[in-house]
């Protein structure tokens, strides 16, 4: 016993520790600070830098590494006199990767998803239609790569692009704001597709000229007709060109953008207006030359995504500069030369656009961490003053738990998002579950007057069958939402994942060694809890018909309300953003305007579907306006609401764009994940117990949906993205107290109850057995729940409604539609074995009267 009680002592705390020096630190620290106590040398030109640097971070705090990155450009500082060893001799970018190392040293184990820290991300489609095979992966491979170089421009930290299925790829830009959000869309959606392309010139004096032709529409032989706009003595003058189809060039070797190596931007000599300058590697160069060598006299197109910007005439024969001129601003000018630094083998779409200000970003952790935290001191609390000393050991487990939890995800490197934390806060209330069937096992084995040593092993033996059924179908569901979840919906699932996996342990392991080590030092000679709910014997099997109907006639309620809100159809206005695709706005506001005033501000602009509410986050008292509208209308709702009601002076902090062809992935991709949560869980509980437990747990489980679904259409709330997390959890927590009945039912049956009881009274009393452990765990897991509603915001909120309902009904049905299912069942086994109740009885008075 000695040595066990080492061993797991150990055990125990080396996990512990390596879970906190993965932990630790948790949050990224200060940058400015780890930047200049890093480097080394300092001088005047180091101390200006920092100077400007605190300037310039006054001024926007949120934006650290942007902060230093400009004013490192701006000055011309050149980093590795201060960083020397932090970057490779080689090196093209030395400066960038000085600042991405001393980011990396900066940054705390916990990665932030965008909805906490701020940031935009962009799921973009690529159209490989007219590549083969082999190009349609190259073009994948080559278009991550560039878009990591015009990302870059933007100097944010620790962008991530990497692919998604075979043509699409995500791109987050931490840290981005909702000022620079239209120019990234620009410069990841533009393809800068450059071409050279020669125009047509009579080949002889009886050709007709290209005015003649375009006058007359008629277009030779591989040529095409293109607009040329230019500004000329002030004036706009449009001029259509007859240009060939195909670049000039060798046919094996086309003049493209593709042998660009460098595109800058400088002003015209005369007039000042901003033109792009480029450069040609050697091939390039040497295509080039060839191409203006032989045309010398002719007029060169130049052509940016099938739009001519320039069509100068060739003069002399160039071997590797070039200008391309055009109507664009200094900031367009700019754009484009990166762009064109960087072109694009396929054509890119934005498919799925979602964005939060650093500022709601730093407001969704506080009410995250704030929700949690207080989760969690609910839970400790209701312990203590319920099971007493158990209950502080219960909640040196669910410490244990935290930790482990935390150092998990920061050892596999997962990211934190809002669903995360309402993972964590749904976690804690679970936690004590296990401890709880523990505790009241305990309950039974003192009453029937055990020691303490026969206690403890008769409670965690009789409670852990029930602890890895129940536990284990929820980590079923944990894991679907892994594998076909998508985004912050796989991160919540991750979450629950590793939490119940570490509250298995802690609860088993952790909790009895500190039960033994009380016993060992003599310090246990009784475990006191209270009584919230007395030894019962109610007939739930005799109210389970009547319970039965209303159940489904309250589902019937719900379904009603779900076809009128247009369930049956995609655009339905039970479905939100995620769903039915489109944008959704979130601003703040100085002065709060009617919602009739904004919906008819918004119709008359010639937008017809608007749902617009506001929401207030309890905690800080920070109110914010959501509008959600059709696909790309966003921003003009926004300039709409601007203009109209200036006094309110509304300010954007988020935005989500989600097209329709996302949407309906989604949709498709949340059905079967709910499907394929049934069938797993069905198959596990078929082979734990036996098919017809199966049969009623899944009956239980899609009354438990349709409940939940009816209840949130009725409360006029949208299917999002997070409730179909809230679902499939609803569904492993459904079956978690589904399996805790059936896991007293097995255990009465073996003890050989059938022949002492029907069916009916042996499924009564496992009912009434469990029925304190049912209340328990319910209040623990719906007091947390309930702060996530009350403390959540947006999308969480309605995660947290969605789960209450759930944690309410998967109760109820666990009582009356699973268990009356096995014994409507198992009539006929009833029937005989209520014969043979009566043969015996009638043998015994026979053998009497004998």
């Amino acid at each position: 016993m000695q040595r066990s009680l080492l061993s797991r002592t150990i055990l125990i705390l080396s996990i512990v520790a390596a879970s906190f020096y993965a932990l630790w630190p948790p949050m990224d620290q200060d940058l400015i600070a780890t930047f200049e106590t890093t480097a080394t040398q300092k001088d005047e030109a180091f101390t200006k830098l920092m100077a400007a640097v605190r300037k310039a971070q006054a001024a926007h705090p949120e934006r650290a590494y942007a902060n230093l990155r400009s004013q490192v450009e701006q000055q011309n500082i050149d980093l590795k006199k201060y960083f020397p060893g932090f970057t490779k001799k080689d090196s093209k970018t030395p400066n960038l990767d000085i600042l991405a190392r001393v980011q990396k040293r900066n940054a705390g184990k916990f990665r932030l998803g965008l909805d906490l820290k701020g940031g935009t991300s962009f799921l973009v489609e690529l159209d490989v239609t007219k590549l083969d095979k082999f190009r349609r992966e190259e073009a994948v491979t080559q278009a991550i790569e560039t878009f990591r170089k015009r990302v870059d421009k933007f100097g944010v930290a620790e962008p991530v692009i990497q692919p998604v299925g075979e043509t699409r790829i995500l791109i987050q830009l931490p840290g981005l704001t909702e000022a620079d959000k239209e120019s990234a869309r620009s410069i990841i959606q533009k393809t800068a597709y450059l071409e050279f392309k020669l125009v047509y010139q009579p080949e002889s004096s009886g050709d007709p000229s290209m005015e003649d032709l375009v006058t007359r529409g008629e277009i030779p032989p591989g040529y095409e007709l293109k607009e040329l706009s230019e500004t000329r003595d002030g004036k706009l003058h449009t001029e259509k060109l007859l240009v060939t189809k195909r670049p000039a060039g060798p046919p094996a070797k086309p003049l493209t953008g593709r042998y660009l190596t460098r595109a800058s931007v400088h002003g015209d000599a005369y007039t000042g207006a901003p033109e792009i300058g480029f450069q040609f590697d050697s091939e390039g160069a040497t295509i080039f030359g060839q191409v203006t060598g032989d045309n010398i006299g002719r007029r060169l197109a130049i052509v940016l995504d099938g739009e001519v910007k320039s069509a100068p005439v060739i003069q002399s024969k160039i071997m590797s500069n070039g200008v391309i001129t055009g109507q664009f601003d200094y900031k367009e000018a700019m754009n484009l030369a990166n762009i064109l630094e960087n072109p694009l083998e396929a054509p890119a779409k934005i498919l799925e656009e979602r964005g939060v200000d650093p500022s709601l970003g730093s407001n969704n952790i506080e009410s995250g961490v704030r929700a949690s935290v207080l989760g969690a001191v609910f839970v400790v609390i209701f312990m203590v003053m319920y099971y007493w000393r158990a209950g502080l050991v219960a909640n040196i487990a669910l410490l244990l738990n935290m930790i482990i939890l935390m150092g998990v995800m920061a050892i596999l490197g997962s990211t934190l998002t809002m669903p995360g934390i309402a993972g964590i806060v749904l976690t804690i209330g679970m936690a004590v579950d296990a401890n709880v069937l523990i505790y009241e096992r305990f309950r039974e084995e003192q009453r029937a007057g055990k020691n303490m040593r026969a206690v403890l092993d008769a409670g965690f033996s009789k409670a852990w069958s029930a602890i890895l059924d129940s536990n284990t179908t929820t980590i079923l569901s944990a894991i679907i939402l892994i594998m076909l979840g998508a985004g912050s919906v796989k991160g919540f699932g991750l979450t629950l994942t590793i939490g119940i996996a570490a509250n298995i342990f802690t609860a088993v392991v952790g909790t009895r060694l500190v039960f033994e080590f009380m016993l060992k030092k003599g310090w246990l000679t009784k475990i006191g809890m209270m009584r919230w709910v007395s030894i019962t014997n109610i007939d739930f099997m005799g109210m389970a018909k009547w319970a039965f109907i209303g159940s489904w006639l309250l589902i019937a309620a719900g379904t009603v309300s779900f076809v009128q809100r247009g369930g049956l159809h995609l655009n339905g206005e039970v479905y939100g953003v995620d769903f039915a695709g489109g944008d959704s706005l979130t601003m703040t506001f100085a002065q709060r305007v009617d919602v009739d005033k904004l919906d008819k501000a918004i119709t008359d602009a010639g937008m017809r579907e608007s749902l617009i509410q506001f929401q207030k986050d309890v905690g800080s008292g920070k109110q914010f306006l959501e509008v959600k509208v059709g696909y790309n209308e966003g921003e003009k709702v926004e300039q709409v609401l601007r203009t109209k009601f200036p006094e309110a002076q509304f300010t954007r902090v988020g935005i989500e764009r989600v097209g329709p062809t996302v949407g309906l992935e989604l949709l498709k991709g949340a059905g079967w994940a709910i499907l394929w949560g049934l069938i797993m869980i069905t198959l596990y509980v078929t082979f734990r117990f036996e098919f017809p437990f199966a049969v009623g747990a899944f009956v239980a489980t899609i009354h438990d949906i349709l409940m939940t679904m009816g209840w949130y259409c009725l409360s006029g709330r949208e299917f999002s993205a997070p409730i179909v997390a809230a679902i499939l959890t609803i569904i492993g927590y459904s079956i978690n107290d589904t399996i805790v009945v059936y896991d007293r039912i097995r255990e009465d049956l073996k003890l050989g109850g059938l022949g002492q009881h029907s069916y009916k009274s042996l499924m009564n009393k496992a009912i009434n057995e469990t029925l304190s452990r049912t209340m328990l765990t319910g209040t623990t897991t719906l007091g947390a729940t309930l702060i996530l509603f009350i403390f959540g915001t947006g999308s969480i909120q309605d995660f947290a409604f969605c789960f209450l309902v759930g944690i309410l009904t998967g109760t109820y049905s666990s009582v009356f539609i699973a268990s009356p299912i096995v014994l409507f069942w198992h009539r006929r086994e009833q029937a005989i074995a209520e014969q043979r109740g009566k043969d015996e009885k009638q043998a015994d008075n026979g053998a009497a009267k004998a």
